[in-house]
């Protein structure tokens, strides 16, 4: 399942056209519509990060600085920034992993890290 994109459809049948067939026309708000998958909250992260890129005018480096920023930022998105839910919890507290990281989160998380890792 995917949105009206052109290129996606000609993607999937040159790659899976023989055992699959595409279905195409996925509204980004699935949930309005009562289905079952709903990809905003991919498209909001990769909105993000592709904001984030733009700026970053020089780019990496190299593979490993790039892999390097990934996993910061998904840390980052994971256990400091609240969401924007009803109740303004990170994604891991919302999965239920409690870590008291205090005000500064991220100071907070680098302290705990620090601590687990001697």
């Amino acid at each position: 399942m995917f949105d009206k994109f052109a290129n996606y459809k000609s993607a999937w049948n040159k790659l899976f056209g023989r055992v699959t067939k595409a279905i195409a026309g996925v509204p980004i708000a699935c949930k309005k519509f009562k289905l079952e998958y709903n990809n905003n909250p991919i498209e909001n992260y990769n909105g993000g990060l592709k904001s984030r890129l733009k700026v970053m005018r020089g780019g990496f480096r190299s593979w490993e600085g790039a892999e390097a920023f990934l996993d910061l930022r998904r840390i980052i998105y994971n256990f400091v920034n609240p969401q924007q839910g009803p109740h303004g919890k990170t994604p891991s507290e919302s999965a239920g992993i409690k870590i008291k990281l205090g005000r500064n989160r991220l100071l907070g998380l680098i302290r705990w890290v620090s601590k687990i890792s001697r």
